[in-house]
């Protein structure tokens, strides 16, 4: 119905604009190309404008399409620190959208200091855990006991009752 309504009033706006005639001046009249892209005479700008126009959309499409890449490699590159973190399997995914921007891709500011303060609050604990993981726990066990036989023989000496 829609369609029946739109050609029946566009038909009606080509009469009164002398575009729906007879003859070779239809072609010229066309608002798209063949392709459906617009043309100079659809915009209503001289052929250098635009040229300078689409080049201009051109350029904008591109920087678009690099800062997307850009962000989609930080994205991959701050799934690669969590799994590296955690020790989670790799993706090769990621390896490809970290390539694509360039290969050499930082963590965003923010998250590179949230991360630094991580690495520095595990560096403090693990040099605690660090020191009772090295330790021979058996050995620790065995010095215990010693000390507990010194002191409870110390203990006995001094009290009569024991």
């Amino acid at each position: 119905m829609s369609f029946l309504l739109k050609s029946m009033i566009s038909g009606k706006m080509k009469d009164l604009t002398g575009g729906g005639g007879g003859g070779g001046g239809g072609e010229e009249e066309k608002t798209e190309e063949g392709d459906g892209k617009p043309s100079a005479k659809s915009t209503g700008m001289s052929r250098e404008d635009f040229e300078e126009y689409q080049r201009q959309l051109l350029e904008e499409k591109i920087e678009r399409d690099n800062v997307f890449t850009q962000k989609k490699a930080e994205r991959a590159t701050v799934r690669l620190h969590m799994r590296d973190k955690y020790r989670l399997p790799q993706n090769d995914k990621d390896e490809s959208q970290i390539q694509m921007a360039g290969g050499d891709v930082d963590l965003p500011e923010e998250l590179a200091k949230m991360v630094q303060a991580d690495e520095e609050e595990e560096e403090a604990n693990e040099s605690f855990l660090g020191t009772i993981q090295n330790m021979d726990f058996d050995t620790i066990k065995i010095k215990a006991q010693e000390t507990f036989t010194e002191i409870k023989q110390t203990a006995e000496e001094k009290c009569s009752l024991m």
